[in-house]
């Protein structure tokens, strides 16, 4: 069970280590910057949830394959023929950023109702969702508020609201020994909205409208 998850965490490190790169590749950042950017979106919302839960240090600074597989993921990304691949094609761009995004995003949502289950005794209904949701937005908010740009949960697509419904999918399923069933739904609620709203063009409701 302990590999299972370590798996879908890494699965979800390398998701978000490349939406992260590929934005700081979109605004002509060094290597290092690239680096940094995968690196912060990969790790950043656990570092939050890690220290709402008093989890201390955080997980990432206790087990250095989260950051290895992130830095080798914005690496790689950074190599000459894949940067100008990602960077000179737009419907590539879009296509890669959405389904890492969206992916990464669903699968935080899940593991960070995972983790608060194992760390806190008779975790409220209410802890659960909002520490899911925070795990799967955080990296995404630093990663922008790093390039410059406003957060995405505030201005693209549903976003947020995709993993707050994945994250209240996840605990009404969740049933001890069915744990893994019920974290798959709820990511695949997350992702399953994402792609619909990107595809559709939905969004909520603006101040403008």
């Amino acid at each position: 069970m302990d590999t299972i998850i370590l798996m879908i965490e890494l699965t979800g490190v390398l998701s978000f280590a490349a939406s992260g790169a590929i934005t700081g590749l979109r605004k002509n950042m060094d290597l290092f910057g690239v680096c940094i950017l995968g690196l912060t979106t990969a790790v950043g919302g656990g570092v939050i949830r890690d220290v709402i839960l008093g989890n201390t240090p955080p997980a990432t600074f206790q087990d250095p394959i989260y950051a290895a597989v992130a830095l080798a993921t914005s690496l790689v990304l950074f190599l000459p023929k894949v940067r100008r691949l990602l960077t000179h094609n737009q419907p590539l761009y879009d296509l890669t950023m959405l389904l890492m995004d969206s992916l990464g995003l669903g699968i935080f949502t899940v593991i960070g109702i995972q983790i608060a289950y194992t760390r806190v005794e008779n975790p409220t209904v209410f802890l659960l969702v909002f520490v899911g949701v925070v795990t799967g937005v955080g990296g995404g908010v630093l990663r922008d508020m790093m390039a410059g740009d406003t957060p995405y949960i505030f201005v693209k697509h549903v976003y947020a609201s995709a993993s707050l419904a994945g994250a209240v999918a996840c605990v009404l399923l969740w049933e001890p020994e069915l744990e893994l069933y019920a974290m798959g739904a709820g990511a695949f609620t997350v992702i399953f909205i994402r792609c619909l709203s990107a595809h559709y063009h939905w969004n909520l409701p603006r101040a403008h409208d």
